[in-house]
Parts: structure tokens; C-alpha cells; sequence
């Protein structure tokens, strides 16, 4: 009988403590899941999961000018090659990133139903397609062939796969990271991509740059559903720190609603935004179960009216409810308001380590210099490798005689190589590229191209080595890409912040309106800048700051008011874009200014999120009177179609907006004027050309929002536009400044009266030829002129200075541009502020 097979032999079995064992075993599968799955590398930003989906894209190809592919091909890629683990896993991934509700800066561009702010799950992947976006292509993989990162061979050893991405961008606090890993969790909230990159150049600036500063810079987390962050107490710890709680809510206003029609207006809550990661869904089931258990008092009906368009959910109030108690209920008792516990842990050098904001700046920085090094290193070497073939073939191409006779007395290709090597002094690399070059080389014109390309390399060695050998000049670099960067990805702030004054405020307005107590509108003063930010003062502690300054630079980040009004909080503003949309924003809704929000808000971040995308901004803002009614709007375009509308019709409009004139594919508003009955209208050219003329149902009757309008002028010559459109009385007067600096002011009465479509009549004589008129306004009395130029320098002139000529004038050179230098901005701002 056989011996039995002894398995078990005493030489397999090693003793060990089960304490042992396990401690080891334990803190082994641990760090498999913080470092494998769970957390992002603070450099990158990315779990690894979601970097090789992006690589994975990257070999096949999938660029932002491809077409899209399957979700299934990309799955199967990852799984194949680099990441094997469950299918489902590497979609959630990838979903996540095509989420434009989940990522502040989706990394991933998508074909079909990849859900909704509702939870609604995705569809299969065998149905949606995805591609890489724009922001993923260039500031994440731009450089991943430069030999910028580090490549580790995969799970089985056949493909080799980066160990981080070569980012250009901070992608940790742009989109942010949530992650549970063993005994510890991430929560990075997302960020904009400009105060981000502010905060990089002012680090880069100053290193040792103080938490206070910074916080300017970034004041706090914008989230993609946008929403509102009350209070900064927890936005400084959370930076500071590390790990805070920051308090966020919806965005809710207060309308009147026509239910259906032949039934009463009720008064309604509408919530047009949500916390980051509220299920809207589950938030209005959650209203809905509240109201019938009457622990939400006050609801009598919830409708969700949400489109493409944006979120709109409509809360209909009964007619004894108090709309203050039923909106302090909805933050209390439902996620209208949540608080987002923040905590910025990441991996540093393959370890856990939790940083406060400005060390995952400064991390960034150094793995950006490090990766910009290695670049400019390999660009220098590819260089020195092409100079050097370069120079082989100008050698072969000065002494081509002797070249062929070698080439005619050799054997072989071998013996010919060896042969040029010692007469010409030539290395493997030049003489295999003289053995290989064909024929056409041998032309005059091949040999003027191998000569610039010669000097062209010459001067990129040059400046490569620089950049290699100077950090400064490097440093310098790494600001001009951040900064092309930004103007690339930038877009407007969608989160806004409220300082701790206002957040208590609005808790003090909260509790009077409740116990009944009317609240006196209180007046404010709206500051408007020229870098198109808007700024809400206390009357009382309102003080003005203006001097007489010659021509200065305004540096980085500096701005100037254009613009001042005394408002009650509950007036509202107009705001026109380029597209013919109007909207109004409450002056009480505009964030007053504090110590840590200097600057105020950008004006353009009050319109929805869809028109905030839109090019060129906000064309036109006014603050609408109480009594509209002897008051209407002229628009005129840039093509010179006019039209004129009752103010009436743009107050209290809906978070929709008004389209208010019917615009061609090619044209933009370009002006916009409020106008009173008896005043005239002038349209000024950049050529000097005005015209004149009544305002009237004859001239310029009242047309339909859906109309284009009537032709203004008879036609605008070559190289002509137009630059302004004042409505005013005969006595008024108007303010002449062309770009070189001549400036002038003319009685309204002056110039002839014409009618609409007349070709108008100069009113400015030029004293160079290569001037232009670049604003024509009307000038109160007392007022303060301001002008900006094309470099960024401002001056301001007491408008009581500005000389008064005739129609055929040309004004003084009161401001004195550069010789490369023009104005290309003007404002009028009166110096008193009305009681």
C-alpha cells in the first residue's frame, strides 16, 4: 500500500500569533483600500479607478473631436487592461463623471440618459456613448506623452499604465471627492476654476501667503446645483483646518401664482436650487409626507415644474399661512438646508494625510513644477536628438561630392556608414539619416528649409534650457498656462456666499416677519464696478472713495465703480443680455458687502445658470422705479434695429426671464435707454454721425416683444458702429469722448432734428485721422467721468471741466493715451448721492 500524501508536512506550517496575523492581514487589506480605491491622490485629484477610465478613453482614441463610443467598449477596455474589478463599479465611475450635477467640471462628455438630479439610475451601458470633454483632453492628458509621469506596469504585467496624470489643474478641489476607506472618509467639496487659479498665482506670488489673504481669493466652495452657503465660519475652519461644516440651502423666492384659470392667486414658495447631493425626488416625497402628518403646516399644494430649462419647484401656500414660518419650517425639518461636513483628506506620497487648502495648493504647485521640468527636459532632448540629424544632413549636403564618391567605392551599406563616420566625424544617429535620405534632399530650396529648421531648433534649445536652468523664468510659465487655462475653462460662480452679518440679517427680517412686524424697507446703495461686479451698501455706512488720478494702471484684480444708486432693498434691478432676455433681481437678493467680499458679486451670477453661459455678459442695467408708468424701454442693436417697449412689462418677472425683442442669427443688443415722455432720442456712430429725433407713437411706436424693430439709420457706412443711445431733454447735455481722447460736451438742442431712418448729421470733427468716437452719454451736473483703455488704465475727470463746443467741434485732449494705447470704456456716475 502507498504512503499516504503528507500535505500538512512540518516543513509548511510556520508559528504565528493569531493577534499577529491578524493586525498584519488586517492593516494590509486597509491600505489596499485607501490607496487602491478610495481616496484621490492629492496631486491629480483622482481615485484610480476614474484615472484609468480616462486613459483607457485616451488610448482609443476618444477626443473631444471624435465621435462618441459606446459606454460598454470603454467598460471592457478598463476592465481588460488596467482595472479588474466589477463592471458596475467602473460605470458608476464613469457616470459620475458625465454628471454635470455631480461634477462642478465634468471630465467626460456624454450620448444618453446618464441620470438625473431625481437619482434616476443610468441607462446600460450597452446604450449610452461618452467621449473625453475638453477640460479632461487638455488639462489633464495634454501631456501624458511628454514623459511628464511615471508608468507602472498593470495587475498582470502586459500594459503599462501612469501612475498619476500629468493634471494642469487642481482637479481635487474643482470637482471635488467623496470616498470611504477604512477608518477614514474624504469630503472636498468642489470649487470655481478662476478664484482657483487666483489662489495658485498668488501662491506662486507668495509662497508664505497668509490664510486671510487666500480666503479672499477663494471665499468658499461653488457647487454645481449651485444653492446657497450661509455663514463663512465653517468655510475657514474647513481651510484651515482641514475638515469643517458648512451649511448650504436651496434658493428659494416668494411669488404670486395663478394656480389654473378661474381660481384665486395664492401666494407660493419657489425653489429653483437645491443643496449639492439633495435627491429632489426624495426632498418634495419627504415636503409631501411632512404636510399630511401636519407636522409642515401652511402647504397646499407641491408641483414640480422642473424642464430643461432649470429646477422649479413650485410649494403653494394656503391663505392664512405666513410664508416667512412655512420657508424656516423647510430648512429645519427637510434637506432645503444641509450641512455638508467637509474634510480635505488626500494622498501624499501613497500616505493618507488630511490638508488644510492652501497645502493642496501648494502640493499641486510642486507636482506641477515637477511635471513641467520633466516636460521641458523631453522637449529639450527630442530637440538636441533633431538638431543633431539636422546638422548631419547639412554636413552631407555641403560635401555631397565626396559623400557620393564614398557611397560609390563601398561594399555595403555597412562599410559606407563607418566610411562617413571617420572622414566627417558623423555618430550612428547622422550618419543612418544621410544613408536614408532620398533624393528631393538634395534641392536648394530642401537645404534653406534644413537651415531654418536648424535655427529654429537653436532658438527653442535656447529658451527650453533657460526655463530648465531659471525656476523664476519656469514659474513664470506655469502662470502664463494657469492663466490660458482660465480663459479657456472659466465660468461664472453658481454657489452663492453669505457673510455671517447677512446670514444674521436675514434671521432678524425672518423672526419680525413671523411675529407680525412690518419691516421698513430699508435704503441701500448698489455700486456698480467697471469689471462688471455689483456691490450692495448700507446707506448709513455708505463713503465715497473718489479722487482726481491721472491716467493709472489698474493692476490685477483691481476694479472701479461706473455706476452708484440709492434703492430701497425691495426695488429691483433689470438686467439685459446680448440675446434680447430680460431679468430682475431684487436689490435685497444682491449680498451686501463685508470685509472678507470686498469686490461684491459678479452682476452676470444673478441671471440662471443657462444665460450665465451665454457670450457677452449683461448688455444693460437699470434700477426700476416704483411708478413705470409715463416710462419705457428703447433697445437697439448692433445692426441698428430700434424698438421701444412699456417699462410696465419688465417688472416682476419670473427666474425665466423675458425675451423682449426677435433678434437675427447675426445680431446682438447693443444699447439700451429708459425713456420719458417729452424727451428726444440721439444715436451716435463711431464716425461722428448723430441723429435726432422725437420720441412718438409716429416715430417710434410700441411694438410686440416678438418684433425686430425698425431700421434706425438709413445705413451704417463701412468700419462704422454704432456707440451710443441717449434719451434726454432739448436742454440736456451729451458727453463726446473718442479713443485717442478728445473730449466734449454739446447741448442736446445743438443738434438737428431729423427722423428715424434719416442719415443723421456730424457732430464731431476729428482732429486725427485714426480716431473714433467710443462713447457718446448724457452728462448731469456734478458728475464724475470715468474711461478705461485697451491697457487696462484709468483715469477720472470732474465733468464740469469738459469744454462746451458746438456740433462742429472736436473737444480738448484732456486724457493722454499712449501712442499704441486707445479708450474703449466710458461712464458717467453723478458725484452726490441722492437723499
Amino acid at each position: 500500500m502507498a504512503d499516504p500524501l503528507n500535505v500538512l508536512g512540518t516543513e509548511r506550517i510556520v508559528s504565528t500569533a493569531l493577534h499577529q496575523e491578524m493586525q498584519r492581514s488586517y492593516l494590509e487589506y486597509a491600505m489596499s483600500v485607501i490607496v487602491g480605491r478610495a481616496l484621490p491622490d492629492v496631486r491629480d485629484g483622482l481615485k484610480p479607478v476614474q484615472r484609468r477610465i480616462l486613459y483607457a478613453m485616451h488610448e482609443l482614441g476618444l477626443v473631444p473631436d471624435r465621435p462618441f463610443r459606446k459606454c460598454a467598449r470603454v467598460v471592457g477596455d478598463v476592465l481588460g487592461k488596467y482595472h479588474p474589478h466589477g463592471d458596475q463599479a467602473v460605470y458608476d465611475a464613469l457616470v459620475r463623471l458625465v454628471q454635470d450635477f455631480s461634477c462642478r467640471y465634468p471630465l467626460l462628455a456624454g450620448h444618453g440618459n446618464f441620470g438625473s438630479v431625481d437619482n434616476d439610475p443610468p441607462a446600460a451601458m450597452r446604450y449610452t456613448e461618452t467621449r473625453l470633454a475638453p477640460i479632461s483632453h487638455g488639462g489633464m492628458l495634454g501631456e501624458i506623452g511628454e514623459e511628464t509621469v511615471d508608468f507602472a506596469a498593470n495587475f498582470d504585467n502586459s500594459q503599462q499604465e501612469p501612475v498619476v496624470l500629468p493634471a494642469q489643474l487642481p482637479f481635487l478641489l474643482l470637482n471635488g471627492c467623496s470616498g470611504i476607506a477604512v477608518g477614514m472618509a474624504t469630503n472636498i467639496p468642489p470649487h470655481n476654476l478662476g478664484e482657483i487659479i487666483d489662489g495658485l498665482v498668488a501662491l506662486i506670488d507668495r509662497p508664505d501667503l497668509p490664510d486671510a489673504n487666500l480666503l479672499k481669493l477663494i471665499p468658499g466652495p461653488d457647487f454645481p446645483t449651485g444653492g446657497q452657503v450661509m455663514g463663512q465660519e465653517g468655510i475657514e475652519e474647513a481651510y484651515t483646518q482641514g475638515k469643517g461644516s458648512i451649511t448650504v440651502r436651496g434658493v428659494a423666492t416668494v411669488e404670486q401664482t395663478q394656480p389654473g384659470r378661474g381660481r384665486h392667486r395664492r401666494t407660493a414658495i419657489i425653489v429653483t436650487e437645491l443643496p449639492y447631493q439633495v435627491n429632489k425626488a426624495a426632498w418634495i416625497e419627504k415636503m409631501a409626507a411632512l404636510a399630511n402628518q401636519e407636522k409642515l403646516e401652511g402647504i397646499a399644494d407641491i408641483r414640480d415644474e422642473s424642464d430643461r430649462d432649470g429646477m422649479r419647484v413650485v410649494i403653494e401656500l394656503r391663505r392664512e399661512a405666513n410664508p416667512a414660518q412655512v420657508l424656516q419650517d423647510l430648512h429645519q425639518k427637510t434637506p432645503l438646508q444641509t450641512t455638508f461636513g467637509a474634510i480635505f483628506l488626500a494622498l501624499v506620497d501613497g500616505q493618507p494625510r488630511q490638508l488644510s487648502l492652501k497645502q493642496v495648493l501648494q502640493e499641486f504647485l510642486d507636482f506641477r513644477e515637477e511635471t513641467l521640468t520633466r516636460r521641458y527636459r523631453y522637449g529639450l532632448n527630442q530637440a538636441n536628438d533633431r538638431l543633431e540629424v539636422v546638422e548631419g544632413l547639412l554636413t552631407a549636403l555641403t560635401h555631397l561630392d565626396q559623400i557620393i564618391e564614398i557611397l560609390r567605392q563601398a561594399r555595403d551599406g555597412t562599410t559606407a556608414k563607418v566610411q562617413l563616420q571617420v572622414h566627417f566625424d558623423l555618430n550612428d544617429r547622422q550618419t543612418d539619416a544621410i544613408l536614408a535620405m532620398p533624393l528631393r534632399r538634395l534641392t536648394g530650396i530642401e537645404r534653406e528649409n534644413l537651415e531654418q529648421e536648424a535655427q529654429t531648433l537653436k532658438a527653442s534649445i535656447g529658451k527650453l534650457q533657460q526655463l530648465l536652468d531659471d525656476r523664476q523664468e519656469l514659474l513664470k510659465s506655469l502662470k502664463k498656462d494657469l492663466r490660458a487655462l482660465k480663459r479657456t475653462y472659466h465660468s461664472p460662480r453658481r454657489t452663492q456666499i453669505h457673510s455671517s452679518e447677512a446670514v444674521a440679517q436675514a434671521t432678524q427680517e425672518l423672526v419680525e416677519s413671523i411675529a407680525g412686524t412690518a419691516i421698513e424697507a430699508e435704503r441701500c446703495v448698489l455700486e456698480f464696478s467697471q469689471r462688471g461686479y455689483v456691490r450692495r451698501h448700507s446707506r448709513r455706512k455708505f463713503q465715497r472713495h473718489i479722487s482726481l488720478d491721472p491716467m493709472v494702471k489698474l493692476e490685477e484684480g483691481e476694479d472701479c465703480p461706473q455706476d452708484r444708486a440709492v434703492v430701497d432693498e425691495t426695488q429691483e434691478v433689470l438686467l439685459l443680455t446680448p440675446l434680447g432676455k430680460a431679468f430682475t433681481v431684487k436689490a435685497q437678493d444682491l449680498p451686501p458687502v463685508s470685509r472678507r467680499n470686498p469686490r461684491g458679486m459678479p452682476l452676470i451670477t444673478a441671471l440662471p445658470e443657462e444665460s450665465q453661459k451665454s457670450p457677452g455678459g449683461i448688455t444693460r442695467y437699470f434700477v426700476l422705479p416704483a411708478d413705470s408708468t409715463d416710462l419705457s424701454l428703447i433697445a437697439l442693436t448692433r445692426q441698428g434695429r430700434i424698438k421701444r417697449l412699456p417699462l410696465a412689462d419688465f417688472q416682476q418677472l419670473t427666474n425665466r426671464g423675458l425675451s423682449f425683442i426677435k433678434l437675427k442669427d447675426d445680431d446682438t443688443l447693443a444699447f439700451a435707454t429708459i425713456h420719458q415722455g417729452g424727451e428726444q432720442l440721439v444715436l451716435a456712430t463711431s464716425k461722428g454721425r448723430l441723429l435726432r429725433f422725437p420720441v412718438n407713437d409716429r416715430q417710434l411706436p410700441f411694438m410686440g416683444r416678438t418684433a425686430q424693430g425698425h431700421n434706425a439709420f438709413l445705413r451704417l457706412r463701412a468700419q462704422e458702429t454704432l456707440v451710443g443711445c441717449v434719451s434726454g431733454a432739448v436742454s440736456d447735455e451729451l458727453l463726446f469722448v473718442s479713443a485717442k481722447g478728445y473730449v466734449k460736451r454739446t447741448p442736446i438742442g445743438l443738434i438737428p432734428q431729423g427722423n428715424r431712418g434719416d442719415l443723421g448729421t456730424t457732430a464731431f470733427a476729428f482732429t486725427l485721422k485714426t480716431d473714433h468716437l467710443v462713447a457718446v452719454q448724457r452728462l448731469m451736473t456734478q458728475a464724475w467721468v470715468t474711461v478705461v483703455t485697451d491697457q487696462d488704465r484709468m483715469a477720472r475727470l470732474d465733468g464740469s471741466t469738459v469744454p462746451v463746443y458746438g456740433r462742429d467741434g472736436g473737444g480738448d485732449r484732456l486724457i493722454q493715451p499712449q501712442r499704441d494705447e486707445s479708450i474703449v470704456q466710458v461712464s458717467v456716475m453723478a458725484q452726490d448721492l441722492p437723499d
